[in-house]
C-alpha cells in the first residue's frame, strides 16, 4: 500500500486555456510571464535573475507551461525527469472552489452568482440581512475591491462606526471585513457563518471572514481568515479515499473548501511556511493508504492580487526549495502531485485571477510526458494509486 499527496499551488497557472477571452483573459500567463519578467531583469526586489525552479523544473515544470500555451519560459528549460502535462478546467470558473473540486473529481455543474462590478454592488436586501445580524445601523464597502486597499481605505470608518466592510471581486464570493478588537473576532466569524446559507442558497460559493487589527495607516489582515463555502455537489476524492477506510489529511485552506466533507485530519497554519512544517511532518508520520490534500495560498493572497512580480517570483523560488526537502523524505512507492487551481497573472490588468490552464507534475510515477489532461483525471489518477474506486469524471492518467 502506498500514499498520496496532492499539493495545490493557489494560482499557478500556465495560461494557454481554450476559453480564456471569454473571462477577458485571453493571454494571461501566470508562470511564463513571471519567468520573463525575471529573464529581462524586471523582478529584482529580493531576488535576482532569472527564475530558478530547479525541483519543479527537473519534474517538467517549463515544459508543462510550454505545452499549455507554447510561451517562452527562459530559466525553466530542464530536460523533465517526472511525469509532467497540463490540465484544462470544464467548470465555468476561475476561482478556489471550482478548481479544487474539479481537481478532486467534481466539475461544477452550475453557474456560480457574481456580483456587479458596480457601485452598488450588492442587492439591498443582503446588506439588511447583514445589518440585522451584525445589529449595526449601516455598513461600509458594498463593491468590488482588493481586501487590503479597502481596509486603508475604509479601515478608520470601521473603527469610528463599528460598521462592517462589505466587498466582492470577479469570483463568486461575499467578503467581510472587520477589525478584531473593534468588531470582534468571535463576531466576525458567527455574522459570516449566519449568512451564509442565504448566498449559499442564490450559489454565492463563499462567504469570508477577513479580520484585520492595527490603526488607520497600519492595518494588517491576520490568519484568523474563515472561509464558508458552499458543499460540493457530489462526493469528491477526499469522500473517496475515506469511505474506502483510509485516512485523510487536510493541510490549509481545504477544510474550508470542501466543507470539511471527507476530511479526517485537518492542519491549519498562520502562513505557507507554517503549512510546509506540516507537510514534512506527514511525510514522515502519515499512514499508509493515505491522502494528503494541501494548498499554499500565499502566491495567490500575497502576491497575484497585488500585481507583485517580484514577489511572485520569490515565493515561487522559495518554495521549489522547500519541495525538493520534500520530495528527499517521501517513501518508496508514494506519489506527489503538485498543480493549481487557476491562474492569477501578476502582470496582468484588474486584480482578479486569471483563466488558465494549470501544471500537473506527478513525483514518484516514473518520466515521461502526460500530455493534456483533464482537471479531473488528477482525481481519478490519485484514486488509481490508492485502489479506492474513482466515482468522477476523469480517468487515470498513470
Amino acid at each position: 500500500m502506498t500514499r498520496a499527496f496532492l499539493i495545490v499551488m493557489d494560482s499557478v497557472g500556465c495560461g494557454g486555456a481554450p476559453d480564456a477571452a471569454a473571462f477577458g483573459d485571453a493571454g494571461a500567463n501566470t508562470l511564463a510571464h513571471i519567468a520573463q519578467a525575471c529573464a529581462a531583469g524586471h523582478a529584482e526586489d529580493g531576488r535576482s535573475g532569472p527564475l530558478r525552479m530547479p525541483v519543479l523544473d527537473g519534474l517538467g515544470l517549463g515544459a508543462a507551461v510550454r505545452l499549455a500555451s507554447g510561451d517562452a519560459t527562459p530559466g525553466l528549460d530542464a530536460v523533465p525527469a517526472g511525469r509532467w502535462g497540463a490540465a484544462t478546467e470544464v467548470s465555468r470558473g476561475k476561482d478556489t472552489p471550482s478548481g479544487h473540486w474539479e481537481l478532486a473529481g467534481v466539475p461544477v455543474p452550475w453557474d456560480w452568482t457574481c456580483f456587479p462590478d458596480s457601485v452598488p454592488a450588492f442587492p439591498p436586501d443582503l446588506l439588511a440581512e447583514v445589518r440585522r445580524l451584525a445589529g449595526t445601523e449601516g455598513t461600509l464597502g458594498n463593491c468590488h475591491a482588493s481586501g487590503t486597499e479597502i481596509i486603508d481605505r475604509l479601515g478608520a470608518r470601521h473603527l469610528q462606526s463599528g460598521w462592517p466592510i462589505c466587498y466582492t471581486s470577479a469570483d463568486s464570493v461575499f467578503q467581510i471585513a472587520a477589525h478584531e478588537e473593534r468588531f470582534g473576532l468571535a463576531r466576525l466569524i458567527a455574522l459570516c457563518q449566519a449568512l451564509a446559507p442565504l448566498l449559499h442558497a442564490r450559489k454565492v460559493g463563499r462567504v469570508i471572514a477577513r479580520p484585520f487589527t492595527g490603526t488607520p495607516g497600519h492595518f494588517l489582515r491576520t490568519a484568523n481568515r474563515r472561509d464558508f463555502a458552499i458543499a460540493p455537489p457530489a462526493p469528491t476524492l477526499l469522500d473517496w479515499v475515506q469511505g474506502a477506510g483510509r485516512p485523510t489529511h487536510a493541510v490549509g485552506k481545504i477544510g474550508d473548501i470542501f466543507s470539511m466533507q471527507g476530511i479526517g485530519i485537518l492542519h491549519k497554519g498562520t502562513s505557507d511556511l507554517a503549512l510546509f512544517e506540516y507537510m514534512m511532518a506527514l511525510a514522515g508520520s502519515a499512514e499508509e493508504g493515505s491522502l494528503t490534500f494541501a494548498n499554499f495560498v500565499e502566491f495567490d493572497s500575497l502576491y497575484g492580487h497585488r500585481r507583485d512580480v517580484a514577489g511572485y517570483a520569490r515565493a515561487l523560488e522559495t518554495f521549489d526549495r522547500q519541495a525538493g526537502t520534500f520530495l528527499a523524505v517521501l517513501r518508496s512507492g508514494d506519489i506527489a502531485v503538485f498543480t493549481a487551481d487557476h491562474g492569477n497573472d501578476p502582470t496582468w490588468h484588474g486584480i482578479d485571477h486569471t483563466r488558465e490552464r494549470v501544471p500537473v507534475l506527478v513525483a514518484g510515477a516514473g518520466k515521461g510526458a502526460l500530455g493534456l489532461v483533464a482537471f479531473a483525471d488528477v482525481a481519478a489518477s490519485i484514486a488509481a494509486h490508492l485502489g479506492v474506486s474513482n466515482h468522477g469524471t476523469g480517468r487515470t492518467f498513470l
